[in-house]
């Protein structure tokens, strides 16, 4: 009898589990699909485009010859019209239509199809290549059927999600998967924090909205990964980080994004232990912009931001997204590491929109390379910096050093690059090869397994490097 028992028990059991299961899995996604379809639009677009046809640069055929004529418009310059095919979503009734911004770069002409029938000409309100978000107005007095957007910050990995969109020009198109991942960075933009989903995605849905069961936008369908179409990895943008930017583009136009005025890196394992940090955390000042904010309150190179008004700092890349989000002319309160101590620095955001370095674009400059010397302890190859390539560079003009010119398969530094400068070494300013040879001799006679560098690379940005040596 107990056996009996025990087996109905264990039923009931495996039962109800599996009859819970089966709930959460929806028997359809039609009444759902069917009440979103009319928010979703299809986009094309038309941009003029010049190109060269030549098949032959620089050959001509002799005088008299039979190509000659065949030929004779080859090597001018040809312009054409080119189409392009996107989604978007409308998010007011008035027709404020949301869409990538590589959608609608370089459009001369926009088409928006609502619900797969009626066409309209939209013109584009503000654009954000940076988190790769436009906003467009259709161009029309009647009235639309808007969606909401979600709180991205809920969804959950294993969560249904449908997206809807114009894959390859066919039109209202849904497919169906699971949030994949969160917090995902491909490399794509400056601010990333991808949702990642298994729900297909292909050539023509970018732009195209990400929902969840409630029917409200959690996410902006960017990216695939792979050239050759949905191979089950799509990456979107969370609705949080975008609501931000598009409530900007549709007030201003534009956006204007707060700006702390340093260029950062990733804190590694070595680097927190010549700092003495508990753990690899922050983001590491590498430089800071003359005149920025950050200059403007005493943040210095080589500090580690550990918060950002009060919001912890795990990883480098957190950093910028949590910075532009916050409003421009803000009092912040940010808390560093500095000679194995916190301290809390106030900052007045500026905005990156306007700022110096955001404007400027960083040009590689080759070097001479003369008078090499070895040095062997870290096995490479350098010479002394010169005023030529201060000036080349663009350096500031007291900066010493030793351009590296060539590294041997066995350095400890084999993942530099030739070019990089060595400006420093545990915090000492290098001005000869004997310089960084006797930091380096000190630290293996104490047996220190590791040792602090700094460098410019070849794009003149400063980094520090934490160096084990052998």
């Amino acid at each position: 009898m107990n056996k009996i028992k025990k087996l109905l028990t264990v039923f009931f059991i495996i039962s109800y589990g599996t009859k819970v299961f089966a709930e959460d899995i929806p028997a359809s996604f039609a009444d759902l699909a069917e009440r979103l379809m009319p928010s979703v639009v299809n986009i094309s677009t038309t941009t003029t485009v010049t190109t060269n046809s030549n098949p032959f640069p620089g050959f001509k055929f002799p005088p008299g010859s039979p190509f000659e004529d065949m030929f004779k418009e080859f090597g001018t310059p040809q312009t054409r019209k080119a189409s392009a095919l996107g989604s978007g979503f409308i998010i007011d009734a008035k027709g404020i239509v949301i869409t990538n911004n590589h959608v609608i770069k370089d459009a001369e002409d926009i088409v928006v199809t609502v619900n797969g029938e009626k066409e309209y000409k939209a013109k584009i309100i503000g654009k954000d290549p940076l988190s790769d978000l436009a906003v467009l107005q259709i161009e029309s007095k009647e009235k639309f059927i808007p969606v909401n957007f979600g709180d991205s910050d809920k969804a959950r990995i294993g969560d249904w999600v449908i997206a809807i969109g114009n894959p390859f020009g066919l039109g209202g198109t849904v497919t169906t998967g699971i949030i994949s991942a969160r917090n995902r960075s491909i490399g794509l933009s400056r601010y990333e924090d991808y949702i990642q989903t298994d729900a297909s995605i292909n050539s023509g849905n970018s732009g195209g909205p990400l929902f969840d069961m409630n029917g409200d936008v959690i996410g902006i369908n960017t990216a695939i990964l792979g050239q050759s179409g949905s191979i089950g990895i799509g990456f979107s943008i969370p609705s949080n980080s975008a609501k931000k930017v598009i409530s900007q583009l549709i007030k201003f136009g534009e956006t204007k994004r707060g700006w702390l005025g340093v260029r950062i890196q990733v804190v590694t394992e070595e680097i927190a232990d010549v700092e003495k940090l508990d753990e690899p955390r922050g983001a590491l000042v590498a430089s800071v912009a003359e005149k920025s904010p950050s200059e403007k309150a005493g943040i210095k190179a080589g500090d580690i931001i550990l918060e950002f008004n009060g919001t912890r700092i795990n990883e480098m890349k957190e950093l910028p997204i949590i910075v532009a989000q916050t409003e421009v002319g803000k009092t912040v309160d940010v808390k560093i590491w500095r000679n194995k101590k916190e301290i809390i620095k106030k900052i007045k955001l500026g905005r990156l929109e306007t700022s110096t370095d955001f404007k400027e674009e960083k040009k590689e400059i080759e070097t001479k390379t003369p008078e090499m010397s070895e040095i062997k302890s870290l096995k490479i190859i350098a010479r002394l910096l010169n005023e030529q390539d201060i000036e080349q560079r663009k350096l500031p003009n007291q900066t010493t050093g030793l351009v590296i010119t060539s590294i041997g398969k066995n350095s400890p530094i084999n993942y530099l690059n030739v070019g990089d400068i060595i400006i420093e070494a545990q915090k000492k300013k290098i001005r000869s090869k004997e310089d960084l040879e006797d930091i380096v001799d000190k630290a293996l006679k104490s047996n220190q397994k590791t040792i602090l560098i700094v460098i410019y690379n070849n794009q003149n940005q400063r980094r520090y490097i934490g160096v084990k040596l052998d």
